[in-house]
């Protein structure tokens, strides 16, 4: 069951629309008109390098983090009895 992207040409409304078999003409949710365009869409691409380098990026997130959570509580364990 494919998503499809479509355009309005009466409202400019930009939606996306799951099309099952034969379903009716799409209409536009806003303005509920049929005059619409269907767009293109690029596909997501995956691959074992991109994956990597998601990876390795979210790694490093999640080192920021734990090191700024460890400062962040030795700043308050310094100053707790101030």
């Amino acid at each position: 069951m494919p998503i499809y992207e479509y355009a309005c040409r009466s409202c400019s409304q930009r939606f996306e629309l799951l099309i099952r078999g034969t379903s009716a003409q799409p209409a536009c949710p806003e303005c509920k008109s049929t005059d619409l365009e269907k767009l293109l869409s690029l596909p997501s691409v995956k691959s074992e390098s991109t994956h990597a380098r998601a990876l390795g990026a979210a790694k490093k997130r999640d080192a920021k983090q734990a090191y700024e959570k460890v400062n962040t509580q030795r700043e308050y364990e310094a100053h707790h009895d101030d």
